[in-house]
């Protein structure tokens, strides 16, 4: 593999266009995870209420990804690409009537419609990326774009906490430490929300500009189609065949739980500091480190991919994330934040070498595979629903009980722990089914 080409000369114009975009839908993912807490507190939710804001944004994919995948099959690539940028911008723009409406579930709506677009995207861009190539250096080529998504993560992260977190009047404490928004009257609370909802609108708004943009930058560009061979839908054929082949079905599973851990560990890195007396606005630091942690993890594992088979690699990564998760639930001070905030360089490796791992040798099954694969990402949408139902165990805060010795928030992240262990497994599967060919 150390001696095989990554891209082809032909192919990097293509490629760099489609890489950008995986920074695009970063952005879109790390801009929205700290929206959990600002939601919570501005229109005053329990734990299981907020977390609806992930369920909307990562059942979008779910709902979205196979008919993308029927479409491209159809059509082509560039045009998945534009049909994914303009419900990317609409979902964006929607945050405006939302917030002119006080209304949550308006925003559920805006952000359901907006991960339509991503699903077009991430459907159409990850198996484009693997094909723009060998297929020996194709879960390195995809480790390498990858690596773009996080720095779309920083810019979305640093928004949330410059013009979002550190803007929203709810955020305000007195000098002891204590939110006066929880001390005013109800009419008092109603301007500060009107305020506070439409600072979280303007960053939306603004970045559905920004895609309305990029969408007419890419439709005058000439891009290779790409388009199939065979234009038939051929779609129950392929399916039989999907569901009987091993790899990948058993990626799509470690795929939906490694999503589901990603998100989890990502969302409640808020809660979880604030337990510690961090504020939220503070906390997006630690977030800002899980997602450097994370690209550097990137970096580094596209090199070490030339060397080890990505199996054995993923292996190594999640016992490693395992243990990080482990740390976070037993230790109650500083360092227990501080191991999750490094689960993030352990998690760095693993979306794209289970999409590799389990697209190998698909063919052109592989479009509709992809698009199971992006399916999987409901799991963003399940755990950090059912983590929670567990956050709410005797009250909305985060510490209100003690479960095997440590509060609800620490103990919560049993979930990405179990998570972790499926991947293992899978990984486990995959490098002894190698090692016996």
């Amino acid at each position: 593999m150390k001696n095989k080409t990554l891209i082809p000369k032909n192919l990097l114009i293509p490629f760099i266009l489609i890489t950008s975009l995986f920074a695009l839908w970063g952005f879109a993912n790390d801009i929205t995870n700290p929206m959990v807490a600002a939601f919570k507190r501005v229109l005053e939710l329990n734990n299981v209420q907020a977390s609806l804001i992930q369920m909307a944004f990562y059942g979008g994919y779910f709902t979205m990804a196979l008919p993308a995948a029927l479409f491209i099959k159809k059509y082509s690539y560039k045009t998945g690409i534009l049909i994914g940028l303009g419900l990317y911008a609409t979902g964006a723009l929607l945050f405006f009537p939302a917030a002119a409406w006080e209304s949550y579930f308006f925003f559920l709506i805006a952000l359901y419609i907006l991960t339509f677009g991503l699903a077009f995207l991430e459907t159409t861009a990850n198996p484009y990326v693997l094909s723009m190539g060998p297929e020996e250096t194709a879960t390195q080529r995809l480790n390498f774009a990858q690596a773009f998504n996080p720095m779309g993560a920083l810019a979305g992260l640093f928004v949330a906490k410059e013009f979002i977190l550190n803007a929203l009047q709810s955020n305000n404490t007195d000098t002891e430490g204590n939110l006066i928004f929880n001390t005013l009257d109800e009419s008092a609370k109603s301007l500060i929300r009107t305020n506070d909802l439409m600072v979280i609108r303007n960053p939306y708004v603004m970045l559905g500009l920004v895609v309305i943009a990029l969408a007419v930058v890419i439709s005058i560009v000439r891009m290779p189609e790409n388009k199939s061979s065979n234009n038939a839908l051929d779609f129950w054929p392929s399916m039989k065949r999907l569901g009987k082949n091993l790899n990948f079905v058993e990626g799509v599973i470690a795929q939906m739980f490694y999503v589901g851990a990603q998100i989890m560990v990502w969302t409640y890195i808020y809660q979880y500091a604030e337990v510690l007396g961090i504020d939220n606005a503070s906390a997006v630091n630690y977030a800002y480190t899980a997602l450097l942690l994370f690209l550097v993890g990137r970096w580094i594992c596209t090199y070490l991919l030339r060397y080890f088979l990505p199996a054995k690699l993923l292996l190594f990564f999640a016992i490693l994330a395992g243990f990080f998760t482990l740390g976070a639930i037993f230790i109650q001070n500083i360092w227990g934040l501080y191991s999750l905030v490094g689960i993030s360089f352990a998690m760095s490796l693993m979306f794209p070498t289970i999409y590799g791992i389990a697209l190998e040798g698909l063919g052109e099954d592989a479009k509709y595979g992809a698009a199971f694969l992006v399916m999987a990402i409901v799991g963003g949408a399940i755990m950090p629903t059912l983590q929670g139902i567990i956050l709410d165990i005797g009250g909305s805060g985060y510490q209100d009980t003690l479960i095997l010795g440590v509060p609800e928030v620490n103990f919560s992240f049993i979930l990405p722990c179990c998570c972790f262990l499926v991947v293992a497994i899978f990984s486990f599967r995959r490098l002894t089914a190698k090692q016996s060919t």
